[in-house]
């Protein structure tokens, strides 16, 4: 894990870590169903006291990045940890059919299922699910901003309590996966929501070479908790950090600092020396929710599955 802890930073150490961990889930740099470092062992290589690494692993258990099975360490995520799994296709495909013998099923229906699963419908719409507005907002503006189609978006309670999106395409963060597989359609997996990397934006920090005002932008108070916990090690006593807090359509004029980072609803609304724009989707989730854009804008079997605009 790429995590770094400056002690002479005024953000808690309890939070720096519990931060950047969040923010290594939802980047993929942590996958689902892996086990964390003991708390001893994270304390150990970061040079803290236990007891700041076991209070951030708590407050991440409270909130859903972590979990525990009696007996065992903590894992990524609400999934139980998977172990060794195949590496290679092959070693899948010969997983999946002794796997499929071992249930009762033949050579030919598992043959038959699989292609009924790859000829399967293309989904009529895209539908985000988040937890937090504000992060929904954000979502469905990048994903609006690169592609036409129709876009919906509704929190893991509203889903749960009407699941009648049957024929959408979910993306979600794999953490509100966890929280309503039940509901997904089986024959339409949901698309991981991926968040960009960090890194970049820490390298920025680091390159200012005369002490600065670092701040970041966003409508979500979740973003700028995270953005808070993982740039403090780059921000340390040398730079200072402020964070701004947009509601509804207001702008700000950030005067007095160097350098802002603004998610992509509030880059707009922010004049400033120097502004970034943060793109909270990465790239490659961009390209699976294109791919699955592009089924159904080629799929010949009904119009009504063509993505509209909207």
């Amino acid at each position: 894990m790429k995590i770094a802890i400056n002690k002479e930073s005024e953000v808690p150490l309890r939070q720096q870590l519990a931060e950047q961990i969040a923010f290594l889930i939802t980047s993929g740099n942590l996958r689902y169903g892996e086990q964390m470092p003991s708390v001893r062992t994270l304390a150990r290589v970061l040079k803290i006291h236990h007891n700041t690494v076991s209070e951030a692993y708590q407050d991440l258990v409270l909130r859903g990045w972590l979990s525990r099975e009696r007996g065992s360490r903590l894992t990524v995520g609400m999934s139980e940890a998977p172990g060794d799994g195949p590496s290679t296709l092959d070693e899948l495909i010969n997983e999946t059919i002794e796997r499929a013998k071992t249930l009762g099923y033949s050579a030919e229906m598992l043959t038959d299922r699989v292609r009924q699963r790859l000829l399967v419908e293309p989904a009529d719409c895209l539908l985000v699910i988040e937890e937090e507005p504000e992060l929904r907002c954000i979502m469905q503006a990048e994903i609006a901003g690169r592609f036409k189609c129709e876009l919906k978006a509704m929190s893991p309670q509203e889903f749960l309590a009407k699941p009648l999106m049957s024929g959408a395409q979910i993306v979600a963060p794999r953490h509100v996966i966890a929280e309503v597989k039940a509901a997904i359609p089986i024959d339409r997996p949901a698309i991981p929501m991926i968040y960009s990397h960090g890194e970049s934006y820490g390298n920025l920090v680091r390159a200012l070479k005369k002490p600065s005002v670092v701040a970041a932008v966003s409508i979500s108070e979740g973003l700028l908790r995270t953005a808070e916990g993982f740039l403090a090690p780059a921000i340390g006593r040398k730079h200072s950090y402020r964070g701004f807090l947009l509601k509804d359509t207001e702008t700000v004029d950030l005067k007095g600092v160097d350098l802002a980072l603004c998610d992509s609803i509030a880059f707009a609304r922010v004049k400033c020396r120097k502004k970034i724009h943060y793109g909270l989707v990465a790239e490659e989730c961009m390209e699976e929710i294109g791919k699955a854009i592009k089924r159904a804008k080629t799929d010949p079997s009904s119009a009504t599955n063509r993505p509209r605009s909207g």
